[in-house]
């Protein structure tokens, strides 16, 4: 499978696109997240985000200062994956 086609597959879905490009610029919180989407809801965002650290895109860290909240970050392999993506953003 080439690089671009697999990133294509682990990025399918309503959110992830986005969440990626998101997170490939800052780390993410949820709530920021959900602001920035138009029209993600909770469910599908918190599905999403699990989708993206099963695949290993995705870290979620949990801050536990007040207020206690969870930062999202690229990994290795996400970091890995964006000059595909920006070559595909490019062309679309």
């Amino acid at each position: 499978m080439c690089p671009a086609q697999k990133l294509l597959k682990l990025l399918s879905g309503k959110l992830k696109p986005e969440i990626f490009s998101l997170a490939t610029r800052s780390t993410l919180r949820f709530n920021s997240i959900l602001r920035e989407i138009k029209g993600a809801n909770k469910q599908s965002l918190s599905i999403a985000l699990k989708e993206l650290e099963e695949e290993d895109l995705l870290k979620k860290v949990v801050i536990r200062q007040k207020p206690l909240h969870i930062e999202y970050y690229l990994t290795e392999k996400g970091n890995a994956l964006i000059p595909i993506f920006k070559q595909l953003e490019g062309i679309l």
